[in-house]
Parts: C-alpha cells; sequence; structure tokens
C-alpha cells in the first residue's frame, strides 16, 4: 500500500483530474467485465498496459510485484475449475470444459485487475476520498474511510519502529524470539492505536468538529474535452470485439 501510494504521488499523471483517469481505466474495466475474455478482456488489458507503462511511467518492477500475491490467488482459483468433484465416475475427475472457463476466469481478472492497479498507481487516494461526496456518497462515509486511510499508514510506521527496535535487541534471532517479539509488537500496535485514536477524537472535538472534515484538495479543472478523449480508448476495444463477431 505504501508503495503504491508514493507511486502515485510521484507519477506525472497526478495533475491529471481523477475523473479523466477514472473514466479512462474504468472503461476498460467495464470492458474486461463484459465483453468476452477473447479479445475483449485481452484487449482491455493490452490497452490498459500500454497506457500505464507508456504515458502514465508506471515502473513495470513495481507494477508486477504488486500484482504477484492477486495474480497467485486468481490462479489458484482457476486451478480448481480444471476438475470436477462428485461425479459418477471418479469422485474427483479432469473436466473436459475446465481449461476454457479457466482461461476465461483468468483472463478476466487480470485484465480487471490491471486497470484497477494502474488507477491507483496514478491516483492518490488523498485525491479521490473529497471528491466522492459529489457524486452522492454520503459524507459520513466518506470520513470513516479517510481517517482509516490515515490511520493505517500511522500503525504501518508504529509497526515498524516497532519490529526495528525488536530486531536491535535481537528480537527475532530465534523462533522463539520471533514469536514472543510478534505478540508483543501486536499488543504495542492495538495499545498505540487505541491511544491514537482517542487523542485524535478529543482533538476533532476541541477545534469544534461539526461532522464534516475540511480539507484542501488541488482544484484541477475538469473539462469535457478530456473525459470525452479518455472515453475513447474503452469504446474502440468494445467496436473491436463486436466487430470480429464473438458477443456471447
Amino acid at each position: 500500500m505504501l508503495t503504491i501510494d508514493a507511486e502515485a504521488y510521484r507519477s506525472p499523471w497526478r495533475t491529471v483530474h481523477p475523473a479523466v483517469k477514472g473514466v479512462l481505466f474504468g472503461g476498460l474495466l467495464v470492458c474486461a467485465l463484459v465483453l468476452p475474455a477473447w479479445p475483449g478482456a485481452a484487449l482491455a488489458g493490452a490497452v490498459a498496459l500500454a497506457f500505464g507503462l507508456g504515458p502514465a511511467r508506471v515502473p513495470p518492477r513495481r507494477l508486477l510485484r504488486t500484482a504477484a500475491a492477486p495474480l497467485a490467488f486468481i490462479a489458484t482459483g482457476a486451478v480448481a475449475l480444471l476438475v470436477t468433484v462428485g461425479g459418477p465416475e471418479a469422485p474427483v475427475a479432469w473436466d473436459p470444459q475446465g481449461a476454457g472457463r479457466a482461461a476465461e476466469i483468468v483472463g478476466r481478472a487480470s485484465a480487471a485487475l490491471t486497470c484497477q492497479l494502474l488507477f491507483a498507481f496514478t491516483t492518490p487516494l488523498a485525491e479521490v476520498l473529497p471528491r466522492l461526496t459529489r457524486i452522492g456518497l454520503p459524507p459520513a462515509l466518506v470520513e470513516v474511510v479517510a481517517l482509516i486511510y490515515r490511520m493505517l499508514f500511522v500503525a504501518l510506521d508504529t509497526a515498524r519502529r516497532i519490529g526495528s527496535a525488536q530486531a536491535g535487541r535481537l528480537g527475532y534471532a530465534n523462533r522463539r524470539n520471533q514469536v514472543r517479539s510478534l505478540g508483543a509488537l501486536g499488543a504495542a500496535l492495538f495499545v498505540r492505536s487505541y491511544d491514537r485514536a482517542a487523542r485524535l477524537q478529543r482533538g476533532l472535538e476541541c477545534r469544534g468538529y461539526t461532522g464534516a472534515l475540511t480539507v484542501l484538495v488541488d482544484q484541477a479543472p475538469l473539462r469535457a474535452a478530456p473525459v470525452a478523449a479518455a472515453a475513447v480508448p474503452a469504446v474502440l476495444v468494445a467496436a473491436v470485439t463486436l466487430s470480429r463477431g464473438v458477443w456471447t
């Protein structure tokens, strides 16, 4: 999470309005989920990668490292589709149609994951949350998400500091010390997070909190032309897929 947010702040597309990037990657995400896996989802993923690795200059290694765990989860789920359980021939048997379904699931999920990660790698969440109320989300929900987002970074930093202090005292020298140190880290992190949240609440009350958190957001201009241009890739992917006559 820290890597994604850091890359989003360094992205050359950070100055682009989040709505434009949302239309671009969101439209490709819809194509990956709605259109046939081949060639619709494959084209959507390829186009998203072209924009992400090209103009957006997302580091390929960091993108691959971040996507490794979700891709492993997708592959694990796809393996289960290759067999059938409880059939008349054998308790566990090879499914003749399983390979096709597994390939479709892997293609769709991989393309959808690519679109979501590229949006995250180019758009800091802190710039998206204040704008969510404008599309109808309840302000209370947005504020809870923003506070959780902030507290996660604080908790991660606290855990890193405690872990470094424990490692400096040979707290992870062997298995027994490692278990003991991890337990102490979890307990200390819970107590400190609870105390920090209580102090945050008192601070907001002392500042006359009325139910709305006011934050400064860069006022990037939103024009119709960039939004329309951002929708073109998804429209082209859909047009190419439908023109091949593979719509099912």
